[in-house]
């Protein structure tokens, strides 16, 4: 049954624990079976010339925001301007995410060099970190110790961080679901940093020497080109602008896929399938919604089959609710608006190292032992 809310039901949940075991599903034929379902639909296939034309788009749209740079620079409606890039910037980031998970090209090299082209030489980020980390978060989502979207930062998601907090921090993690779209706002100076603080770690990156070069073009390029033609506060406004909606564009693209939904203890048995559609929440609203999120809006499709290009997701996204009807596995699919209230009470409930699902209905799902 498709639910406007994350608690799972008792069946749903008695059936992860007990997968495997006699007179039940076999939990690998099922998800083999949806898979030979999706790709028989030829849902798999390469969209390219989608890509190519959502790429042209907004390139366009790129090149007529610098056409206003220069035509606006000596006036404050620039900051229009800076707001536009914040959103086209986000735009190259969902194609690079598309990219990453090899939706566009046939083959992995061309996915991955374009990739770290519109990654660290456009988007200003690091390629190898966005990868690394990723990849982990679709191999374990919402699980502890493995999944490191769900580790502690300034916004704690897992509600024994809370505990034992005092003064100052206790204060803001009561708050932090109000304070998370705030600071969210900071989160474009947060990718950068991590770009840069990537590249010159010790550990291994992958084209080490590339990425230093092509970030080191585009933000040292990017920051000069801004102080060079803006008087100095204006070049500041423009750049806090677009730092500001880029971060906030990005996060509140990413944040409703899984915050709020059920997190798995380490070492969890659960199999691919559930372990996919549980954790993640699909965002209604059509075409609108794939193209303002990236495709992101549906996130149970985009686990299940991270190389399916943007185009098919919809149609994947109806055959995967009605097999995980027929099959008595929660999957949930809420308006944008809902999602983010539901995502700003967990925060706030985690905050104060309250249990998210401590109540009756989510009494009996039996996650925490999963």
């Amino acid at each position: 049954m498709t639910t406007a809310a994350a608690e799972p039901s008792r069946t749903s949940s008695s059936r992860i624990i007990k997968t495997g075991q006699r007179g039940l599903p076999n939990p690998l034929s099922e998800f083999s079976a949806l898979l030979h379902t999706v790709r028989d639909a030829g849902l798999l296939r390469r969209r390219k010339r989608f890509y190519g034309i959502t790429f042209g788009v907004i390139t366009t749209a790129m090149v007529a925001a610098w056409f206003g740079f220069a035509l606006l620079h000596d006036t404050w409606y620039l900051l229009l301007i800076a707001a536009a890039l914040g959103i086209l910037f986000t735009q190259y980031a969902f194609i690079t995410h598309e990219l990453a998970h090899r939706q566009v090209f046939e083959s992995g090299k061309a996915n991955d060099f374009s990739g770290r082209i519109m990654a660290d030489l456009v988007v200003g980020i690091s390629y190898s970190w966005w990868m690394t980390k990723h990849t982990r978060h679709h191999g374990n989502p919402n699980t502890v110790d493995r999944d490191p979207d769900i580790e502690t930062d300034f916004i704690i998601f897992q509600k024994d961080k809370a505990q034992g907090l005092t003064g100052l921090s206790r204060l803001l993690a009561h708050k932090q679901g109000y304070l998370f779209f705030p600071v969210l706002l900071l989160e474009g100076i947060n990718l950068h940093r991590h770009a840069f603080q990537t590249v010159f770690s010790k550990g291994k990156v992958d084209k080490r020497a590339l990425e230093i070069v092509l970030l080191t073009v585009r933000n040292v390029g990017y920051v000069t080109v801004l102080f060079t033609f803006l008087p100095l506060g204006m070049a500041f406004a423009f750049l806090g602008v677009q730092l500001a909606i880029f971060g906030l564009y990005m996060g509140a693209s990413f944040a409703p896929n899984h915050i709020g939904m059920p997190i798995l203890a380490k070492g969890s048995k659960v199999d691919f399938l559930r372990r996919q559609v549980l954790t993640s929440r699909n965002i209604k609203g059509g075409h609108v919604m794939n193209h303002f999120m990236g495709g992101l809006n549906y996130q149970i499709e985009h686990h299940l089959f991270p190389s399916m290009p943007r185009p098919h997701l919809k149609r994947a996204g109806e055959i995967t609710r009605e097999y995980c009807e027929s099959r008595g596995i929660e999957y949930t699919s809420i308006g944008l608006t809902a999602a983010y209230g539901t995502v700003v009470r967990y925060l706030n409930e985690v905050g104060r190292s309250t249990d998210p699902f401590d109540c009756p209905a989510a009494g009996r799902t039996g996650y925490a032992g999963i």
